[in-house]
């Protein structure tokens, strides 16, 4: 390697130019593959989205033909319209969010004082402690179902929206997973400084720790209600009651219904509505997503 201070001799900078057009060759068709795989996978991975929202545009009879017809011969506008007055979509959708309104505050906040306890506090059971936490998340949650379930109808919970919040209040091991690591790039001289201004450890929490970690914070809320809000297996076991329902059960229960009829446009029209407040949430909060994930980030200021 040449250094940068070095003068370049003539042989050398004949060199160099003479291999550059060569490496530049290369690297346009490593980058055109690279493009092509992305592009590729993109179309791929996009074509069920596409279906859909050209079913919700669509009258029942031509939905499923084959071949797919990918336009619609008339655009049917008015199934977003009539599945308002067809379907219960705003009720649903308020019981949707309800459950993730009380999921997020309950998981952010537990979840978070409980990663500043493994970050701050040095204890000899601190870390066979977080190790176990850490285990929970290789148990499926097939596995707990039925003891949960028991548990619930014993307390008299089953369809009320109590076995979909209260789990929430005990945090989750993939948050306090990140929030720990999160806590841990934050600089321990801040909390010593605190010490010696006279603060305890719940003033450092709320006022040091918790404004530094407010991307992980937005990513954790982001995470939780992404999970709530298309959530289909909690609600379908607990719920039995069709004004609990949230927007996912609620869009499952309206296929056959009505004697056995289901119109297709409106019901892919609601799914597609469905699908809204996810991507605008992560569309506005995509930032603090990407440095709330990227752990090994210093904290500035």
């Amino acid at each position: 390697m040449i250094p940068n201070n070095k003068p370049v001799s003539s042989n050398q900078k004949a060199q160099t130019l003479k291999d550059l057009p060569l490496l530049k060759s290369k690297e346009k068709v490593l980058l055109l593959l690279r493009y092509l795989v992305l592009v590729s996978a993109t179309i791929l991975f996009m074509l069920p989205l596409v279906w859909t929202i050209s079913g919700s545009l669509k009258p029942s009879s031509e939905i499923f033909t084959v071949p797919i017809k990918w336009i619609p011969s008339a655009f049917q506008w008015e199934n977003y319209v009539n599945m308002f007055t067809a379907f219960p979509m705003v009720r649903y959708a308020l019981n949707s969010m309800i459950i993730v309104f009380f999921n997020i505050l309950l998981v952010t906040i537990s979840s978070f004082v409980v990663a500043y306890g493994f970050a701050r506090f040095h204890h000899p059971l601190n870390g066979p402690l977080f190790l176990v936490v850490l285990a929970t998340m290789m148990i499926p949650e097939q596995v707990t179902l039925v003891p949960q379930f028991l548990m619930f109808s014993w307390l008299g919970w089953v369809n009320t929206y109590l076995p979909l919040i209260v789990p929430s209040a005990f945090g989750a091991a993939f948050n306090i997973f990140l929030m720990r690591q999160f806590i841990l790039t934050i600089p321990r001289e801040l909390d010593e400084s605190a010490y010696i201004d006279g603060c305890h450890s719940f003033q450092i929490l709320t006022k040091i720790i918790a404004p530094l970690c407010l991307p992980i914070i937005v990513t954790v809320g982001i995470f939780t209600f992404n999970f709530h809000w298309n959530d289909f297996l909690g609600p379908l076991i607990y719920l039995s009651d069709p004004n609990l329902f949230p927007l996912q059960l609620g869009l499952y229960s309206l296929d056959g219904e009505r004697q056995g009829i289901t119109d297709y446009g409106l019901l892919f029209a609601a799914s597609v509505t469905a699908l809204i407040p996810p991507l605008v949430l992560f569309a506005f909060l995509q930032k603090h997503i990407m440095s709330g994930i990227k752990l090994g980030g210093s904290v500035k200021g």
